[in-house]
């Protein structure tokens, strides 16, 4: 456990919407019934669900300048940060996994692959850049990282099948995951949070960590802000220029999906700057503060808490089927009722991390 610090509270408050928006979508009343820019794309092109998961790991690189700057101006024990950063990576990681083979606990079909997972390796992998290279030079691997993917998945074919393809388990990711990724994956014979499309979402976490620094530069605080909103246009633009030729897929995290995603990210966070801390416009924020304050936390308590109302069966039904029977007998449309549960559900989660936040208590995962 960790006690507050100053914190900036525009990251807060966009940290808690993007996890409030991850409950919402990953928990609705039915998945039979969901409108559809609450479901992921199923391949090419974008949601605004899409949006979400990357949003987090863009924040996860803001974070990552946040925590570390002040301890680049003392002499670093390296070592030290190392083995803290590796253990705090590790307990993510793993739980991640665990949350994964929840109730069943089937050892036999572990996936290693997932969200937590991959929040963990970019934690990781973005902090031991941010301690050894400057800024210029992440924002150079990144651009390496997105033309290399780029480049490996549209000009090397896919051994067995012979030719380059971006298909569904049939492209080099998925083939490249099949080899190598242990377990089960997510959709048989490929998984969105696989080894290969990591590689990009770490220029995701990359470009946090440029909007990062950008925000603990010496400009003007209306600068920071312009700043970051421009730059955001800039890689957007880019982004949706890029997808002719490498179209925007978040199932493979494709650089024009990075770019798009990441440039939207850098614009919010620039408009939720200057709105909150420049401009001072808190009221409305204090339920976002509390969310983003525990966030891995609330994700964990979401998980576990969609045991007792999608699973534990109460006269033959669970808590989710009995409101969306009750929800469509009163002739509430299924798709209304099934996002009003969504939302209820992350009311529900609201009430622990508000207890955590009144008692001061921020875990820090």
């Amino acid at each position: 456990m960790a006690y507050r610090s100053t914190r900036l509270i525009s990251l807060d408050a966009l940290r808690g919407i993007t996890i409030a928006a991850m409950i919402l979508v990953n928990f609705p009343g039915s998945w039979d019934h969901v409108f559809p820019p609450l479901h992921h794309a199923q391949w090419n092109v974008i949601t605004p669900t899409d949006f979400i998961f990357p949003f987090f790991l863009f924040i996860v690189g803001v974070s990552i300048v946040m925590a570390y700057s002040g301890k680049m101006d003392a002499p670093l024990d390296k070592g030290d940060i190392y083995k803290k950063l590796l253990f705090r990576g590790a307990k993510i990681f793993i739980l991640g996994i665990i949350l994964g083979m929840i109730p069943e606990f089937d050892f036999s079909s572990i996936r290693v692959a997932g969200v937590l997972q991959r929040i963990a390796v970019v934690f990781v992998v973005c902090t031991i850049m941010f301690i050894n290279l400057g800024w210029k030079q992440q924002a150079y691997l990144a651009l390496a990282l997105l033309v290399g993917y780029w480049l490996a998945m549209t000009l090397i074919p896919t051994p067995g099948i012979g030719q380059v393809v971006l298909d569904p388990g049939r492209n080099l990711a998925a083939w490249i995951d099949q080899q190598l990724l242990p377990g089960k994956m997510w959709q048989g014979n490929w998984d969105p949070e696989g080894l290969f499309s990591t590689f990009p979402a770490v220029a995701t976490g990359i470009l946090g960590m440029l909007g990062g620094q950008l925000l603990k530069s010496n400009l003007k605080d209306t600068d920071k802000a312009n700043k970051l909103m421009v730059v955001g246009l800039i890689l957007t633009l880019w982004g949706v220029l890029w997808a002719w030729f490498f179209p925007i897929n978040k199932n493979i995290w494709t650089s024009s999906f990075v770019l798009v995603t990441g440039g939207t990210a850098f614009s919010f966070l620039g408009a939720f700057y200057y709105w909150i801390d420049i401009k001072g416009n808190q009221q409305g924020t204090k339920p976002w503060i509390i969310f983003g304050s525990n966030a891995i936390t609330v994700y964990v308590l979401a998980d576990l808490l969609s045991l007792v109302f999608y699973q534990l069966p109460m006269g033959g039904k669970s808590i989710s089927e009995h409101f969306m029977h009750g929800a469509i007998h009163l002739g509430i449309m299924a798709e209304i009722a099934s996002m009003v549960f969504a939302v209820l559900f992350v009311f529900i989660n609201y009430i622990p991390a508000w207890l955590l936040y009144q008692k001061k208590v921020f875990i820090k995962l």
